[in-house]
Parts: C-alpha cells; structure tokens; sequence
C-alpha cells in the first residue's frame, strides 16, 4: 500500500463531502439562523450522527477491517472473508432493527435523560425533541450497515466509494433546505427525513461498489458464530478508543441544551470547521495505515510498522499545523464569511468564531490519537485506548460541571481540547514504553521545523486580518470573501514555501500527491 496515494484518495474524496457540509451549514445558518428550532434540529440530529461517527470511524474502521484483511488469502481469494462479512451482517442487522424500535418507542426516556432541564421543563420544546429524534434515529440502521460495507472496501484498499459516501447525505440535507425554506419547525422535520433520506441513498451506493469489487453478501440467519463473538470483543473498546471526540460531542448536547437558544448551532457550525481537517488529515491516515500496520505485524516486521507511523506523523502534522493556526487566528473572520447573513446575525457569527478558536487548540492532539491508536488496534489491544479515552472523557465532563455556569458555551470546546492532548500523550507514552513506536531524531527534527513554519504563518495571518484587511472584514459579503482568501492563501503560501526551503517536509511524498513522482512506500 502506498501510505501517501491511499491517504490522498481518502482525503480529497472526503473533501468533496467537507464542501458539500459546508455548503448545508451555510444554506442552513441563513435559513435556519441560532433559532430554537435550528438548535432542535442539531439535537436531534447529533444523536445518530454522534452514532455514525463511532461506528463509521471506530467499530468496523478498528475492529473489522483487521479481521476481514486476515481473511483474506495470499491469492486474494476473497470466500472466507465474504463467509465473515455475511456472518457479521446477519446478527447486525436484526441487532440494529431491535435497537432502533427500542429507542423509537423510549425516545422520551431518551431525551429526558440527555436534555437539561431547562428543556425537560418545556413540554412544547421537549415534545418537538422528542419528535424530530424518532425521525432521524432509524438513520442509525442504514449507516451502520454503510459502515460494514466501507469496511470490505477499505479492506480490499477500495478507499474511494467508501469516502465520497457522506456526501450523499449532505446533498439530501441541501435539497430539503432548499425546498422547505421558510424556517422553523417545518424546515427542521423537512431536514429530519432528509436524514433517513440520505441514509438510504449511501448504503445503496456502497452496497453496489461491494458487488463491483466482486462481494455480494447472501442474507443469512442470525448465528453467533466464534469469528463474530471476536469482532463484538474488539468492537466496543475499538469505539471507545477511537472515538472519544464523538462521545464528547454527545455529552455535549446535555451541556449545551442548558445554554441560551443557539447554543447548539455554534458547536455545530465550529465543529464543521474543526472536522474538515480532522476528516481530511486525520481520519484519512488511521484508515489508510491500519491494513499496513496490521500486516507489518502479522509478519514481525515491527520497525516497518513504526516507520509507518511516523511517516503518517510527520504527513498529518505537515498539513495539521496550518490549518490549527489558520482556524485560531482568523477564526471570526471565517464564521462571519461562512455564515453571516439571512436569519444569522454579526453577533452570532462572532460568538461561534469564539467558539471555534478554542475547539481548535485540541485539532493537532485529535489527529494523533487517530495515528496513534491504530499501534494498539493492529496488535489486537482494544482495551487500553479505550480506559484512556474513558478516563480523559471524565476529565472534560469534570471540566464542564465545574465551570459551565461561570465561563459559559466556550469551556465546551475547551474541555475537549485538553482531554485530547492527556488522550494523545498517553497513547505515545505507553507505546514508546512498549518499544512499538517513538519519535526518532530525524521526525522531532521535522517536526519543529514545521513548528517554525506555523508560527511565521500565525504571524502573517494576524498582520493581514487585524491591520492590512480589518476594514475589508467589516464591509460586504463579497470584500470580506475576498480578504479572507487573501488572507489564507498568504498565510499558507508562506508556510508552504518555508517549509519546503528548510525541509519541514518530504518533498516526494509532495511531488507524489501532485502526481509528480512514482514514490513507493519504504
């Protein structure tokens, strides 16, 4: 596998997705505006989107693919593998149908123990809650299914499909918008089915590339068989593990449901900003080395396994430090071009561009949890990453109890970050212990040698938002557009052209990702 022209694929097709994300929360914040109803929408939809994260990103990304890609024969003979998929899908399908006609029927269980209060309290708020998630949350079924499919795919290094997938929901989320554009309530139930909608349309998809790719899974009758008792063993610590920033997002709804109207909105328009690059960089690269982690192992080729990791460090920091440095410094400029406008006001683009700024402190420590915890999963250790992740995530809940009423919305974000970084600190730190993986001299070299190149970029960016572009940030739509990619195009131009005069990168791993050079993996 060439690590960097499998990270490429996954990234820019996730990019078009990003985009199309954009594009709804763009379209939704002038529709939608920080309203009570956007907000019921956000709720309702976090729950199983929070869902899909996990299992998209963790159960089948860090549990199955390793236990499909054993299965696979030295030929490529595919039958055993195609015998586990089946087997997998029929206890998960009933498992799934179950689960999600328990929830439908207890949503108001559900919702009570989620809400605050302050929404409990209100029986017209709590209902329309409580409607909206019973719409969405059959989502659930479609996208897990979609999970075990990109599964196989990204098995088979069949990355393609499997990425561009989600875009599908944000066109079925868009076109609900555009045709049900008159805000509020109706607008929000009109977005709740665009989710089931959306949901149909990805597993179709990714259910046609599975047969393409020569799978076509048969429906067979429930059966607990040993091969399916070892995914469940690794699939709840895997989920854990890999998904700490979703379940903090969960956690979020409780906290945020406590805050003025619009709460709701500003995370989730931050975290839009805060996932691309997470998506792009990081998720792109756990999926892309967890198959090459995994067979270096599998052969004893343990210091090939490092190289791959630190390879995805120094890819992933290269392309992370920018984009941290960019979303903090110019952070309300980006939301006020992004979003101002229609029922979003100035003051509202300014409270999320806070928001954001401290969301961001904790992108770089996200990245690395994603490199970081295919170490463990490719040696079968599910559970370690997952006591960490559980402890860290107590650490941000303490963080909030006891300062939400003082700080307000932004001790959310900044409760977050510093669960990541103890998150991220201590994977390294036990996988050096365990000799698995550490930074060697010539990747702490780069490493501050991109360090560098980030603060001249922070430099450049705040001269030109705060001094040469202030007034242009407060003028129109269209001077403020062209400031801000002004602004970012300097910012990351010069951070690019330093990094590549001092040697802060792999100038082949460049050259190939602009298709100028054959490298292969070392």
């Amino acid at each position: 596998m060439n690590l960097v022209k499998a990270g490429g694929t996954i990234g820019g097709l996730t990019l078009v997705s990003r985009i199309l994300g954009f594009v709804r929360e763009m379209v939704f914040s002038r529709v939608m505006g920080a309203s009570a109803a956007a907000d019921l929408f956000v709720f309702a939809f976090t729950i199983p989107n929070q869902l899909r994260r996990l299992l998209g990103e963790g159960a089948f990304s860090q549990g199955f693919v390793p236990l499909f890609a054993r299965l696979v024969g030295k030929d490529g003979d595919l039958a055993d593998a195609k015998r586990f998929a089946e087997e997998v899908q029929a206890v998960f399908l009933p498992a799934l149908i179950l689960i999600t006609a328990l929830f439908v029927v207890g949503m108001p269980l559900v919702v009570a123990a989620i809400a605050d209060e302050s929404w409990r309290a209100d029986p017209t708020l709590f209902g329309q809650a409580v409607d909206l998630t019973r719409i969405t949350f059959p989502y659930l079924i479609f996208i897990a299914l979609v999970s075990l499919f990109s599964g196989i795919l990204n098995s088979l290094s069949r990355f393609a499909v499997a990425a561009f997938a989600p875009a599908l929901l944000n066109v079925a989320l868009v076109g609900a918008l555009l045709i049900f554009d008159e805000g509020g309530l109706v607008t929000a139930r009109a977005m709740a089915w665009g989710v089931i909608v959306g949901g149909v349309i990805q597993l179709a998809t990714l259910v046609a590339a599975t047969r393409h790719a020569g799978l076509k899974l048969k429906l067979l009758p429930p059966r607990m068989t040993p091969r399916v008792k070892e995914l469940l063993k690794l699939m709840v610590p895997a989920t854990i593990a890999a998904g700490g920033y979703y379940i903090s997002q969960l956690f979020y709804l409780k906290f945020a449901t406590r805050l003025p109207d619009g709460s709701l909105v500003y995370l989730s328009q931050a975290d839009r900003l805060n996932q691309l690059p997470l998506a792009l960089i990081g998720s792109a690269i756990g999926v892309a080395i967890l198959p090459a982690i995994s067979r270096h192992i599998g052969q004893a080729e343990h210091r090939q396994a490092s190289n791959v990791q630190s390879r995805a460090t120094e890819l992933a920091m290269l392309l992370t430090l920018p984009a941290t440095i960019a979303l903090i410094v110019i952070a309300q400029p980006i939301m006020t071009v992004l979003f101002e406008g229609g029922r979003f006001t100035e003051e509202d683009a300014a409270t999320s561009g806070q928001v954001l700024a401290y969301m961001v402190f904790g992108l770089p420590a996200y990245v690395m949890i994603k490199i970081l915890a295919p170490g463990f999963f490719a040696r079968k250790d599910m559970k370690t990453p997952a006591y960490i992740t559980m402890a860290t995530l107590a650490l941000a809940i303490g963080i909030w109890f006891a300062f939400i009423d003082e700080v307000g919305i932004v001790i959310l974000p900044i409760g977050t970050a510093i669960a990541a970084w103890v998150n991220a600190l201590t994977l390294y730190t036990l996988l050096h212990a365990r000799g698995h993986f550490s930074l060697e001299p010539w990747l702490v070299t780069r490493l501050l040698k991109q360090l560098l190149c980030a603060g001249v970029m922070a430099a450049i960016l705040f001269v030109l938002s705060d001094m040469v572009f202030a007034d242009w940030f407060a003028a129109g739509a269209g001077r403020r557009a062209v400031a801000l990619l002004a602004t970012c195009g300097a910012g990351g131009g010069a951070y690019l052209a330093l990094a590549w005069i001092i040697g802060a990168m792999d100038k082949k791993d460049i050259l190939l990702l602009l298709g100028k050079s054959k490298f292969k993996e070392a």
